[in-house]
């Protein structure tokens, strides 16, 4: 194990200057600067990124990017504002108020896999204008198929005229 010597008085200049005073105090520390006599310190806030890294939240975006993504139905698109670091299941949901289908209903795929609802877009790599294919679930698809006839069948059948003779 190698000791590395610094000087405390180097330390405090590197954290006075004023880059560092106007980033909040610039004291390195995970614990967040306290009001009391410190005239301009404040709170730093931390968010969490979906990878699970905590760090320091960004600031000068004014909120999280916007993007554009171009969802294709088969015969149809349809082109959706969504944040970036949103997820396929957040997407569904969007997709459910254009289509009329409803999230379990919908498989989406992007770059020839399906993706989970709990994927983030920008982890899986989907940046402004990509395209995203929309399928609705096979087997919900015929599930509705049967229900829906077996609802016509019983409909057909209880319609038939009663006549004696």
């Amino acid at each position: 194990m190698i000791k590395l010597r610094y000087s405390k008085r180097l330390f405090k200049r590197s954290c006075c200057s004023s880059k560092a005073a106007a980033c909040g105090g610039g004291h390195g520390n995970a614990v967040a600067a306290a009001g009391g006599g410190g005239g301009g310190a404040r709170e730093i806030e931390w968010e969490v990124r979906p990878g699970g890294m905590l760090v320091q939240k960004r600031e000068g975006r004014g909120g999280e990017e916007v993007i554009l993504v171009r969802v294709s139905t088969g015969f149809s698109w349809h082109d959706v504002s969504i944040g970036a670091t949103c997820t396929f299941g957040e997407l569904k949901v969007m997709l459910s108020m254009v289509t009329g289908l409803e999230p379990r209903e919908q498989r989406l795929l992007f770059r020839g896999k399906e993706r989970e609802d709990t994927d983030h877009l920008h982890m899986v790599g989907v940046r402004d204008k990509d395209k995203v294919l929309l399928l609705e679930d096979p087997a919900l698809k015929d599930m509705k198929l049967r229900a829906a006839l077996a609802a016509a069948q019983a409909l057909h059948s209880s319609c038939q005229p009663f006549i004696q003779v």
